[in-house]
């Protein structure tokens, strides 16, 4: 039977696979300069018998694994490769070993996966319809995100993909199970740069001056009006300043304060319309106290949407795969991820592998310095992976 060889196989190459995820989260690289990664994730291709098209959207790369009848069907699968400018503080044997860089997001957990699927399913090529397409992405963690690149330059062409699947890490699931969610699932994610200019001068004659540290307070505290007076109460939506710069002193009135921040949404045209209001308030506003406001919105990922019909049939290829009792439903995040550009263009599916063991102390969240994961969770990633792939193909 089809499953238990997959099963068996991503046993037999699980101690393969943390080797990888070493390599890999010991020399990290950030967005976009990938360069070692491509080249091992592509050298490992080759020696699993695959011919991958390398430097697609600069480090990206793709492969086709073609089973029996190869122009029937393809499903996709995607991984991301890039790491996060942190600091690993972990006391591992596979510590990162380039300065102020680490795996803190899973990447190297989604790729050394990948890789295993890729190896699994090139093994039993004659033993199942259809193709998979593997995509291996640079560049998740920053705008405009490698997903947008690699689909402008063809990825989801030659062939097109019926679906495409991916897999993150979950470090508030324990090691063992998969989640998952249909519909809305993550928000789009966009960057807000504030520029307030004002007058500077003494602290002590502020009326010489136009205060922009008051006109910034003012700003950041009438914008959260959008959300909680503009926004519906039945949209999940959220406005958050998370730097302010305001280059005065304890008697010195700064020329003017820099602000950022992020704002999220999951509807597109509630997106568009939060934005202008943004724009138009924080001007206005800054106008109105006697100083102006520059507004630099930096357009980032579109909300994800897992497509409910096709996200049935994974957790059901799941459930045969690890039991029903180790499948469990997620919740809707305002976190973002560059696979939602692949949910608008073809059916899309973003699921969770849990990776927690709570006794072995590994409970750290992404993007913090001491995130890691339980590597039993590479025992079972590539399987179900590669079986999710199957089922769509036999669907």
């Amino acid at each position: 039977m089809l499953l238990e060889k997959i099963k068996k196989l991503s046993k037999e190459y699980a101690s393969e696979t943390i080797s990888w995820r070493r390599h890999i989260h010991q020399n990290p690289e950030l967005s976009y300069q990938e360069f070692n990664t491509a080249k091992f994730v592509s050298e490992s291709l080759k020696g699993f018998g695959l011919n991958p098209t390398e430097g697609i959207a600069g480090t990206g790369m793709v492969v086709l694994i073609e089973g029996k009848n190869p122009t029937s069907k393809t499903v996709a699968l995607r991984a991301d490769m890039d790491a996060l400018p942190i600091q690993e503080v972990n006391e591992t044997a596979y510590k990162s070993q380039n300065p102020g860089v680490m795996h803190a997001c899973g990447h190297d957990v989604h790729t050394s996966s990948l890789l295993c699927t890729a190896k699994i399913l090139s093994k039993l090529r004659t033993e199942f319809e259809g193709s998979v397409k593997l995509i291996f992405q640079p560049g998740e963690e920053k705008n405009p995100g490698g997903a947008s690149l690699m689909i402008n330059e063809g990825v989801l062409e030659n062939p097109k993909p019926l679906a495409i699947i991916g897999q993150h890490v979950m470090p508030l699931v324990p090691v063992g199970k998969v989640g998952f969610r249909a519909g809305k699932y993550m928000a789009s994610s966009d960057e807000i740069y504030l520029r307030v200019i004002g007058k500077g001068g003494h602290g002590a004659a502020p009326e010489l001056t136009i205060d922009p540290v008051v006109i910034a307070s003012h700003i950041i505290i009438a914008l959260q009006q959008i959300i909680s007076r503009n926004a519906s109460p039945k949209q999940p939506t959220v406005l958050t300043f998370g730097k302010i710069i305001a280059n005065g002193a304890t008697n010195i009135i700064p020329d003017e304060v820099k602000i950022s921040g992020t704002f999220r949404a999951l509807d597109e045209t509630w997106r568009e319309d939060g934005l202008q209001k943004i724009k138009r308030m924080a001007e206005g506003l800054a106008e109105s106290m006697g100083g102006k406001c520059e507004v630099e919105i930096s357009k980032g990922y579109p909300y994800l949407e897992n497509n409910p019909a096709l996200t049935q049939r994974i957790r059901s290829a799941a459930e045969e795969y690890l039991g029903k009792e180790n499948v469990v439903d997620i919740e809707m995040t305002l976190g973002s991820e560059d696979f939602a550009y692949y949910s608008h263009q073809i059916p899309a599916s973003f699921y969770r592998l849990g990776t927690r063991n709570e006794a072995k102390g590994i409970t750290s969240y992404v993007h913090t310095p001491t995130f890691d994961i339980d590597e039993e969770a590479l025992h079972i990633g590539p399987g179900v992976m590669a079986w999710m792939a199957v089922k769509e193909l036999q669907g």
